[in-house]
């Protein structure tokens, strides 16, 4: 699963009003070479959860981007070393193995060949189904 997804995702658990950014446990991370491409990644800054995606990154052994996220209007200027760092970190970083754990509820969403669970056939606490919003 590649940071951009992650960054898209939270817990829709029942009764969970706090289930973003999901906390990622890391066992087995690839990386996997995608073609640079600077505009999708200037059209795609202001979707981003800065601080969600470079939590998850160091979660995973990057640590290259920067604590505090650049001004969105300066984005558009950004220098190409920049632009790469994050085109590694969004698109290049693949979780591979792990878990995803909701931030609220600590519940584990199991990750395996690069696939989450979207939905769990168990009953949480409350007595709803337990399940993830996917992109």
């Amino acid at each position: 699963m590649r940071l951009i997804t992650h960054n898209m995702l939270s817990c829709n658990i029942k009764g969970v009003t706090n289930g973003f950014p999901l906390k990622i446990e890391a066992e087995k991370v690839i990386e996997k070479e995608v073609d640079f491409n600077p505009d999708f990644l200037r059209h795609m800054f202001a979707k981003i959860e800065w601080k969600a995606l470079v939590e998850a990154a160091r979660s995973m052994g990057y640590a290259e981007l920067p604590e505090d996220s650049p001004d969105a209007a300066a984005i558009d200027s950004a220098d190409e070393t920049f632009l790469r760092k994050l085109h590694h970190a969004l698109l290049e970083l693949h979780l591979e193995e792990g878990a995803l754990v909701c931030p609220e509820t600590g519940r584990k969403f199991p990750v395996n060949k690069a696939t989450f669970w979207t939905h769990i056939d168990s009953v949480d606490q409350s007595g709803g189904s337990a399940s993830m919003w996917t992109t």
